[in-house]
């Protein structure tokens, strides 16, 4: 993986303190998730060099941008950072073509960026004739983060992308993000408070805001966790990863493989062999002790409870279980639970409406 992203800082503002030490990896999309005011935006615009936080160091790779000890700082100007805000900031009397050849101009037109590829990758070959306000506002997001990626950053800075977009223009601008995060050879940062964004595209969770200080890790592993669960309120899930194993095209469905078992879900447009990730939240997650019969339910796998968790709402309970190699959460009331007689180390049945996953 490489050496990738040490920042060390504290934030100070009345009311507000923020103490981050991570070593963050050197390829991929990190998340910083959050609520609003945990200071998420206040961190990218330290690592961006906006905004001077005394006694913080930032380093990427082997390219130290501030180090006051050794009383370094980089400016903004020559740290080789692409900052994406909600609002592209698009030259207006520019066209789209203007817009990337000013990224481009800005790193010295270096020959190792290829050009044509990242305006395949973001579908934006038909825009270059156009001006910023004949495009919709996903493909402004887009073409922003085109000429970003022309400047040749070493870190890619993405605060809030979607925020400012209605539901049918983050929908359009979703898959190439997440094309972006297959194809992604630097580091990126995310910042976002929308967890489904999160589980879509990143790879690397950082959690701030929450009562137990700053966590992060590999996002599978932190969506998993009890101990986390409740800064993700009800949108609490695990998130997995498989394979398209088979379609069916007589009933609309595919067949999603993963390490513990196979999950149907809605009819897939990719191949056979496609790797895909999914969310499954716990709230549409049943515990049974027996293989249920005549059932409606589609997907169902056994599994080992192995740890229950109190949530914010009295009544309910966040079960943590392991099918095969994956973990998985349910949600269920502490009725079931004693009704059921369930301990850590009980085998069970997880039962998962197809019609609740969502890619």
């Amino acid at each position: 993986m490489g050496v990738g992203i040490r920042i060390r800082l504290a934030l100070r503002r009345p009311g507000f303190a923020l103490d981050l030490d991570l070593t963050l990896p050197a390829r991929g999309i990190t998340a910083l998730f959050g609520p609003s005011g945990s200071g998420k935006t206040s961190c990218l615009r330290a690592i961006a060099g906006l905004d001077r936080v005394a006694g913080a160091h930032i380093a990427i790779g082997d390219e130290i941008w501030q180090d006051d000890r050794r009383g370094l700082f980089v400016p903004t100007h020559r740290r080789a950072v692409g900052y994406m805000l909600q609002e592209p900031g698009l030259f207006p009397h520019l066209s789209v073509r203007g817009n990337l050849d000013y990224g481009f101009r800005r790193a010295g037109r270096p020959t190792t960026v290829d050009q044509a590829g990242i305006v395949a990758m973001l579908g934006i070959g038909a825009l270059l004739d156009r001006r910023p306000d004949a495009l919709s506002g996903g493909e402004r997001q887009r073409v922003a983060i085109a000429r970003a990626l022309l400047s040749r950053p070493r870190l890619l800075l993405l605060d809030e992308p979607l925020a400012a977009l209605d539901a049918a223009r983050k929908a359009e601008i979703l898959p190439y993000l997440a094309r972006l995060h297959e194809t992604l050879a630097i580091p990126a940062l995310y910042v976002s408070h929308a967890l489904d964004e999160v589980a879509r595209l990143a790879d690397h969770m950082v959690l701030l805001g929450g009562p137990h200080g700053v966590h992060d890790g590999p996002l599978p592993q932190m969506l998993a966790r009890l101990d986390l669960a409740n800064e993700f309120a009800d949108d609490s899930g695990v998130l997995i990863e498989g394979t398209i194993a088979s379609h069916d095209d007589i009933d609309h469905l595919s067949r999603l493989d993963f390490d513990g078992g196979a999950i149907f879900v809605a009819r897939r447009p990719e191949p056979v062999g496609q790797r895909l990730r999914y969310r499954i939240h716990a709230r549409d997650v049943s515990l049974t002790l027996a293989p249920p019969e005549a059932t409606s339910i589609l997907n169902i796998m056994p599994a080992v409870v192995v740890a229950a968790a109190a949530t914010d709402t009295p009544a309910h309970l966040l079960v943590r279980l392991q099918a095969g190699g994956t973990p998985l959460l349910a949600r269920i009331s502490q009725r079931s639970w004693k009704a059921l007689q369930l301990a850590p180390g009980s085998q069970v049945w997880a039962q998962i409406k197809s019609a609740a996953l969502l890619g």
